[in-house]
């Protein structure tokens, strides 16, 4: 397995958020460091998951299908990588945020379902 190289560091990261649990978050955003463009909230699959899934949006099907691509994050980690998350953390479940390309704030998606894969 190949170390991945992050673009920050653990002496670089602050407590944005509190202890929220994990979430997925993909390689565009924490190694390559592009910042977060779509994220949504599911049910949690356990105690300790967040249910946050957050991408760059660059991310096509085989890419964010491949499980080389996505890791388990503290949210906070992923906060310390896009603070513009930060307003949106406490949204319910089934609720989903995108920024469009040539935006800078988050819209909620009122329509929004994830695949049923």
């Amino acid at each position: 397995m190949t170390k991945k190289a992050f673009r920050l560091q653990g002496h670089e990261m602050r407590p944005l958020v509190g202890a929220m649990g994990g979430c997925l978050a993909t390689d565009h955003i924490a190694v390559d460091g592009l910042p977060v463009r779509f994220m949504y909230r599911e049910a949690s699959d356990h105690e300790s998951d967040s249910g946050w899934r957050f991408f760059s949006g660059f991310e096509d099907e085989a890419y964010a299908n491949n499980p080389a691509h996505m890791e388990v994050y503290e949210v906070s980690t992923i906060a310390n990588y896009d603070p513009g998350i930060l307003p949106f953390l406490d949204a319910p479940p089934g609720s989903a945020f995108e920024k469009a390309a040539s935006s800078e704030r988050f819209e909620m998606l009122v329509d929004w379902k994830p695949d049923a894969n």
